[in-house]
């Protein structure tokens, strides 16, 4: 007879809580070795946790709708199946506990709200609370960042399953102003009459504690004149602008460029894009081409497929390339292709678009964003010729390849020199001069263009 916990799991890098959506599995049921038993949210993803060990589920300690970090037991399984099996009846779930606060307070006392004439909320019927409701990790997030209370949120209409309030419920009311739906009952103050004798002073002085916090720690809102817009980042770009700054202030950036001529590689594509269209259902780009010289390169010059941690450099074997997917909100995110070098033409394709469609249909999976060695931006597709990209840490290299531009060029025949319209790119290499020299980081990106120029327009896909 055996104990063991299970517990929730790293679902990707700078991933350290997760969010219990839903158990699988009941206390008493039986369970397999790698078999799913609850679904995890993640501020990125939502996904499956398997077990570890198989047995029986003795114990779940961890309610759904509860925030959890990353190692903290979640359940006790009973590894001897028999013996859990005989124990399992006597077991009872662990007693429901309420819903999560926003920035940790106790949940006040909510009234509907009535507004007041003028109101352009008049003349419509009040919200009605749903206490106990679930809320993902993204809506939670963004009512702590918009300083909207539980008890408001609570009032909040929303249109997802079971009337859960999605990511664009919570952005509309906070583009709508804040207008409240539900006021929490005022706590006793020196200027108002005091609460009635039956409410219980402890919750509200412990609210009161740990509103208080949050308060001190509020940024002043920048003051602005009539002629400007005051618009807060949302929860993705403070993420982004975070990192940037921080991989600014631990990389010291250098960039290198390099011109490619990829006649060879448009005329192919234009040649095969169309019949691949209309056999795979999907966009024939040159992406995975950039892509696939990229892993190339890197088996050439495998030091820039390394990670640095502290003295030492970490020379990662697997090539997994992450490339930046702009999302319908503006931001960007870099889902990453593993094992890069090990797909062809028509694998990178499949892959690149799979992972970009999801990605922009927020459907994307821990393990899609994790692991990258390597990064390419293809900031062309916005019509810009080259750029200077910031790099992913802990990587320490990025590639960003430009629009691809018609240009009168001079050819070299067997017959001399002639003038010809070829297609040009540039392509901007950002290194980390702590590891990458000027003489490495140089050479990669003009191997990359090798690649690309010496493209076969034989290629089958």
């Amino acid at each position: 007879m055996a104990r063991v916990e299970m517990v929730m799991p790293k679902m990707g890098e700078s991933i350290m809580e997760g969010t219990v959506l839903k158990w699988l599995k009941q206390v008493g049921d039986a369970i397999e070795q790698d078999e799913s038993v609850l679904e995890v949210a993640t501020d990125k993803v939502d996904t499956e946790v398997p077990a570890i060990y198989a047995g029986v589920l003795q114990e779940i300690l961890v309610q759904e709708g509860q925030v959890v970090a990353v190692g903290a037991p979640i359940a006790i399984v009973e590894t001897d199946t028999a013996a859990a099996g005989a124990a399992a009846p006597a077991a009872a779930p662990a007693a429901p506990q309420a819903a999560p606060a926003v920035n940790g307070a106790a949940p006040a006392a909510a009234v509907p709200y009535m507004p007041e004439q003028g109101d352009p909320q008049a003349g419509k019927t009040p919200a009605v609370a749903q206490p106990g409701r679930f809320y993902s990790p993204l809506v939670l997030s963004i009512a702590r960042e918009e300083g909207i209370s539980m008890a408001n949120l609570e009032f909040l209409p929303g249109t997802g399953s079971e009337g859960r309030v999605t990511k664009k419920d919570i952005l509309d009311y906070v583009a709508g102003g804040k207008q409240p739906l539900g006021q929490a009952a005022p706590a006793p103050q020196a200027a108002t009459p005091p609460a009635p004798a039956a409410a219980p002073a402890q919750p509200q002085a412990a609210a009161s504690q740990a509103a208080a916090p949050a308060a001190t720690a509020s940024k002043p809102m920048p003051s602005v004149s009539g002629g400007q817009e005051l618009i807060e980042m949302d929860r993705m770009r403070k993420m982004i602008a975070q990192r940037m700054v921080d991989s600014v202030r631990i990389s010291p950036h250098v960039t290198s460029f390099v011109e490619a001529d990829v006649t060879e590689i448009v005329n192919w594509r234009n040649k095969h894009k169309d019949a691949y269209k209309k056999r795979e259902g999907e966009n024939l780009t040159f992406t995975p081409i950039f892509i696939q010289a990229v892993a190339r390169a890197i088996q050439d010059f495998p030091l820039i497929n390394v990670s640095i941690d502290g003295d030492y450099i970490i020379k990662k074997r697997d090539i997994n390339i992450g490339v930046a997917v702009a999302l319908p909100s503006g931001n960007l995110i870099v889902p990453v292709i593993h094992n890069a070098d090990q797909l062809n033409l028509n694998g990178l394709s499949k892959k690149m678009n799979d992972l970009a469609n999801r990605a922009r249909a927020n459907k994307l999976k821990a393990e899609d964003l994790e692991g990258g060695t390597y990064t390419l931006s293809n900031v062309g597709s916005f019509g810009n010729v080259m750029g200077t990209p910031i790099i992913m840490q802990p990587q320490v290299a990025i590639m960003a390849v430009g629009a691809i531009k018609k240009k009168p060029a001079v050819i070299e025949t067997p017959q001399g020199d002639l003038i010809g319209v070829r297609h040009f790119m540039f392509l901007s290499h950002s290194y980390d001069h702590r590891v990458v020299d000027g003489s490495l980081g140089g050479m990669f990106v003009r191997k990359v263009a090798d690649y690309l120029e010496q493209f076969d327009p034989n290629t089958a896909i």
